[in-house]
């Protein structure tokens, strides 16, 4: 298998400085190459330059600056050339789709934020200590930076990333070869049904409440960014005191994501652990947390009707904080370590049918869901909490799919 392994630097006060102008000179390196792209095909009869052209000219543009290029690694210089390569990829296959294109554009030393090295000792390399001293990383140009290994690495380190979240840096390792580590079998199986009240409900009938991070946070949120949004725009970016209110900002929303990360990969083990098969809706949150078309009056020009984009603007922002996607994401990753299955499956009606596996009578009806949290057919009389008879009703359609495997 392939996994990730994300660790925490402990730079010192000269290296935290070194790796921004490392982070700095790959972005100077990106945004360059971008505009030789846009010279030669506007200016130079339409000539494409590609990858390959860029990266011979590395050694050049080394030797001609050795104090900013020439002070990193070769390897790496090379991979920051191939993310522009995939991104002009990205943009001609959306184009032929017919999709929105999105040209490729320049990046702010504020929003180039990764630098990868592609092969572990060639730039970088990862020196691990089996036993309770000191783990470091070796970049070239920087030095042995400190690591905060929490886990054990296990496989092949592949590539070795070095990225910047605020004011931290992380070391983030792409290895192959993990091995898995399979759990005993338990038995059972779950259905798993998604929401904002709850944030998922299983077919046994257990709920796991929804923290709701976001909210949790929203007032310090949004004094923290009434004062960012005080600073004239003639001054952003120019002034110590609005660095330091940008700052808060994005430590707090950097909070919200680690505490809804950890939350989210806490469920998913507790599911893997007590579970050999996991159902659930195949989800499309985009799809989910669209805004909705705005609708013309016909009577009167330039106007509009109203078509309830207020309260699901309130209903996105919940589902976006749930974070059904990456929850989802994080269980399939599990699964596939511990060696149990994760079946998604078709979401229509799930929430509106009779679950035959609590006694119900499998009949379909969108007068069923009585309330959010009440569910009683209209042809036998079943009553259940509504997201349990969903979970219970998404379980029973995994079961073809599970007899057709075994």
């Amino acid at each position: 298998m392939i996994r990730a392994y994300k660790f925490l630097l402990r730079p010192t006060a000269r290296q935290t400085v070194a790796l921004g102008e490392m982070l700095q000179d790959h972005c100077s390196l990106y945004n360059a190459a971008l505009q030789e792209r846009r010279d030669a095909y506007r200016h130079a009869s339409k000539i494409t330059v590609r990858y390959g052209d860029q990266s011979a000219q590395l050694k050049e543009i080394r030797a001609f600056d050795p104090e900013r290029q020439g002070r990193w690694s070769f390897s790496s210089q090379q991979a920051t050339l191939r993310r522009l390569d995939k991104a002009f990829a990205a943009f001609f296959r959306r184009v032929k789709a017919g999709q929105t294109p999105g040209y490729p554009r320049f990046k702010g030393v504020g929003y180039f934020d990764t630098v990868t090295f592609p092969r572990d000792g060639d730039g970088c390399r990862w020196n691990s200590i089996p036993c309770d001293a000191q783990t470091r990383v070796r970049l070239q140009g920087v030095g042995h930076v400190r690591v905060h290994q929490h886990r054990p690495v296990q496989g092949r380190v592949k590539t070795i990333s070095v990225k910047r979240e605020g004011r931290r840096w992380y070391a983030v390792l792409a290895c192959d070869q993990v091995p898995a580590e399979e759990l005993p079998d338990t038995g059972r199986s779950a259905g798993i049904d998604l929401g904002v009240t709850h944030f998922l409900t299983t077919s046994s009938g257990e709920h796991i409440a929804n923290p709701c991070f976001l909210q949790a946070t929203a007032d310090d949120l949004a004094a923290a960014q009434r004062h960012l949004a005080t600073f004239p725009r003639r001054t952003r970016q120019r002034t110590k005191r609005h660095r330091a209110a940008a700052r808060k900002v994005a430590r707090l929303h950097a909070k919200i994501r680690r505490r809804r990360l950890d939350f989210h990969h806490k469920t998913a083990r507790a599911l893997i652990a007590e579970n050999d098969v996991i159902a659930h809706e195949r989800l499309n949150t985009a799809g989910m947390t669209k805004s909705p078309a705005p609708k013309p009056d016909p009577d009167n020009d330039g106007a509009f009707l109203a078509n309830g984009a207020a309260a699901k603007a309130r209903l996105n922002k919940s589902i976006l904080d749930a974070g059904w996607g990456r929850f989802l994401g994080i269980l399939a990753n599990k699964a596939e370590s511990a060696g149990r299955r994760v079946i998604p499956v078709d979401p229509r009606n799930t929430s509106i049918t009779c679950p035959p596996s609590l006694g119900g009578c499998g009949h379909v009806d969108r007068n069923n869901r009585v309330t959010q949290a009440t569910f009683q057919c209209t042809a036998c009389g079943f009553a259940a909490n509504a997201d349990h008879a969903g979970a219970a009703n998404i379980l029973d359609r995994a079961g073809p799919v599970l007899c057709a495997a075994a």
